[in-house]
């Protein structure tokens, strides 16, 4: 018997946000075609489409059913330049640093973020903001020193925020140069970075000072490396499903997110 897929974002993902969500959702009202259709066209002409199969990045909130919420929604077209930078640095630095990655949530219209415990001032609001889980085996200590150290280097050309949230889950967008949440196992050579007036956008309070040293996080499971997924066509809901592992983690609950 073949060995389980490493499948870590579907630790992050509820029924109905996966792909045959995506597809009933989208076949749900003949209007979003031409709505998700104009979202990847307007990708493709900044050359930002592919990094990440567009429809990943419709997903909103984790708790979206929870709140009653869409699984998906295609951002307003006032926010849709606020994405181009945070793909950019996904596709210049997060992706050869650490492999691809899945998208798990991304755009929170006001109501669903109040209802899903987001920052008042999230990035998620803007369309800025994307949760990513790597899809290639690591563990969250490995995971944060190498997305702090990129982002050490180059987070600031790209006005890169990057928080980290339960496990793998981690938090890019293109606002302002901030990291939060670090692990005290990394905390004393990759401190936070948050100044007084950013404290509504990452949702947490400032700490005292970092951290010096802990024990490290336990390592997640080994299991072989995946393929980056191909991106379907988002013009057409007519994509393959891939085998889905048990979880590895239960979702995301109760943590700030901004």
């Amino acid at each position: 018997m073949p060995p389980p897929v490493w499948d870590p974002a579907s630790a992050y993902i509820t029924a109905g946000q996966d792909e045959p969500g995506y597809r009933s959702w989208y076949l749900a009202a003949p209007w979003r075609a031409t709505q998700v259709k104009a979202f990847n066209e307007y990708l493709a002409s900044a050359e930002v489409s592919g990094i990440v199969p567009t429809w990943q990045l419709l997903r909103t909130a984790t708790s979206w059913k929870n709140c009653g919420g869409q699984p998906f929604e295609v951002p307003p077209t006032t926010e849709w330049p606020h994405m181009i930078q945070t793909l950019r640095y996904i596709r210049d630095y997060v992706i050869p640093s650490v492999g691809p990655v899945e998208p798990v949530s991304v755009y929170r219209n006001p109501i669903l973020n109040v209802c899903a415990g987001g920052a008042p001032e999230s990035a998620h609001k803007l369309d800025s903001a994307v949760d990513l889980v790597p899809l290639r085996p690591t563990d969250r200590v490995t995971l944060m020193r190498t997305l702090c150290g990129v982002h050490s280097a180059h987070g600031a050309a790209y006005k890169t925020g990057l928080g980290f949230y339960a496990y793998l889950r981690f938090h890019v967008d293109s606002t302002k140069f901030r990291r939060w949440n670090m692990d005290p196992a990394v905390a004393a050579d990759c401190p936070p970075i948050v100044h007084p007036e950013d404290v509504a956008s990452v949702g947490q309070p400032l700490p005292a000072q970092a951290p010096s040293a802990a024990s490290p996080a336990p390592a997640m499971p080994t299991a072989p490396p995946v393929a980056s997924p191909a991106a379907p066509s988002v013009a057409s809901p007519t994509v393959a499903t891939p085998p889905v592992a048990a979880p590895v983690h239960p979702p995301e609950r109760g943590q700030p997110q901004s």
